[in-house]
């Protein structure tokens, strides 16, 4: 672990917590629209023990897990696809290229007229929004593949397949294992996205949305923040596992140790 960018995180985060109070107590900002950072940071903390949250913050995890799960399961067999076959990727490239740069939470009232049931709502914009890193970064990786190491394993009489296998994905990984990473990001903003605009029974999205129909601004920053910290540590959970699993990959690309 790299001790000292842990440090500078810490000291960048705690810097910026402390940048807020003060603004909050200079009086710059009226407290009923923006609350000072400790009143937010002490309204966190009591989420803790707040069952309603506490199911709530349970059901988006739910949900960003299967999310990113159905993202693994449709993005990689396509980009294994689409990068094995370089003239299937062209032609379905424009397709891609016109798709991608489409705002993600646009597809979202789209989702609400096709989705009756809620879960499907939320994993089908999910899935949409969280599939374009895990499919390019896929197809990226099989090209980086040393050609020279799939001909010598055809020149021994392998077939497609077993080059796949044995060369193309294990080179790809990594490449994949960070379009999963990025998706996982994405994948927990379309599901908070989603609860807030298509509603439902449970969600940190829905108790932001009540938070806020009570005026409790303070407790929907602390939700928010929540969200926020619970990305961070997936985000480290994954980078840890992407260097342990692909030290390889990082000493040849110059990459932490």
């Amino acid at each position: 672990m790299n001790y000292a960018r842990v440090l500078r995180g810490v000291v960048g985060a705690a810097g910026f917590l402390a940048a807020a109070e003060l603004v909050g107590m200079s009086g710059l900002v009226d407290d009923r629209f923006l609350p000072r950072m400790s009143t937010v940071l002490a309204g966190a903390a009591g989420l803790v023990t707040d069952q309603d949250f506490l199911a709530d913050a349970g059901a988006t995890l739910t949900v960003w897990l299967l999310g990113l799960l159905l993202t693994v399961a449709v993005a990689v067999p396509a980009g294994l696809l689409l990068g094995t076959l370089p003239r299937a990727e062209a032609a379905v490239r424009p397709l891609i290229e016109f798709l991608r740069p489409i705002p993600s939470v646009a597809v979202i009232p789209l989702a609400i007229l096709l989705f009756s049931d809620n879960l499907n709502l939320k994993l089908a914009v999910i899935v949409y929004a969280s599939s374009w890193p895990v499919l390019i970064n896929t197809i990226y990786g099989l090209k980086d593949v040393d050609p020279l190491a799939k001909e010598t394993l055809r020149s021994f009489g392998f077939g497609p397949l077993p080059v796949l296998a044995r060369v193309a994905l294990p080179s790809a990984a990594p490449f994949i294992a960070t379009g999963i990473r990025v998706a996982s990001g994405i994948a927990i903003i379309l599901a908070i996205s989603a609860e807030l605009m298509a509603g439902g029974s449970e969600g940190i999205g829905i108790y932001i949305t009540e938070a806020a129909s009570g005026s409790r601004v303070d407790l929907m920053l602390a939700a928010t923040l929540w969200a926020g910290l619970f990305g961070v540590v997936a985000d480290s959970v994954m980078v840890a596992l992407e260097r342990r699993l692909f030290r390889w990959h990082h000493v040849r690309t110059g990459g932490a140790r």
